[in-house]
């Protein structure tokens, strides 16, 4: 537990995550406009992640989703979205705290954020109350049919916060 009442890094990765819902709430709203998508990659262990087994089986630590042509029902709320993803042909609905998500990027724009602090880790160093899944929540999730491929990868900024931490 760190003594120093200026949190920094607490709160550059708040206002980070404040970017990433603000982003997909409008989405959710408006839709994409133009050629806009996005790239979300967040831990699968996270808890109030809900992916299948194999799944979890299968990407043990980080899946990148792709936000594109096949998504639905997206829902923002203060803590987690919601969204439905279309993977060989079956609908499949995922639920993903914020607090899981590491990066974000929207390639159209060359925009991107890096995540490094642990936000739930971070707010629970401070006593903060977790929301919990909600109850009967489906356990669904991404298949590596829209996932990014390598040059996708390396499209847009990518922003590091390790730059600006004391070493």
């Amino acid at each position: 537990m760190t003594t120093d009442p200026l949190r920094y890094d607490k709160w550059i990765e708040e206002a980070l995550r404040s970017v990433i819902r603000r982003t997909l709430a409008y989405v959710a709203a408006e839709g994409p406009p133009g050629e806009h998508h996005f790239y979300v990659t967040f831990r699968t262990g996270e808890d109030g992640v809900r992916i299948p087994q194999h799944l979890r089986t299968q990407y043990p630590d980080e899946m990148t989703i792709v936000l594109q042509n096949q998504f639905q029902d997206l829902e923002v709320d203060r803590d987690v979205f919601l969204v439905t993803l279309k993977f060989a042909g079956k609908s499949e609905r995922l639920r993903i705290p914020l607090s899981a998500v590491t990066a974000f990027a929207d390639p159209s724009v060359n925009f991107g954020l890096q995540l490094k602090v642990n936000a739930l880790a971070a707010n629970k160093e401070d006593g903060a109350a977790q929301s919990e899944p909600e109850a009967g929540s489906n356990d669904v999730a991404a298949d590596p049919y829209d996932m990014p491929t390598e040059d996708d990868k390396k499209t847009g900024e990518v922003i590091a916060l390790d730059t600006f931490r004391k070493k």
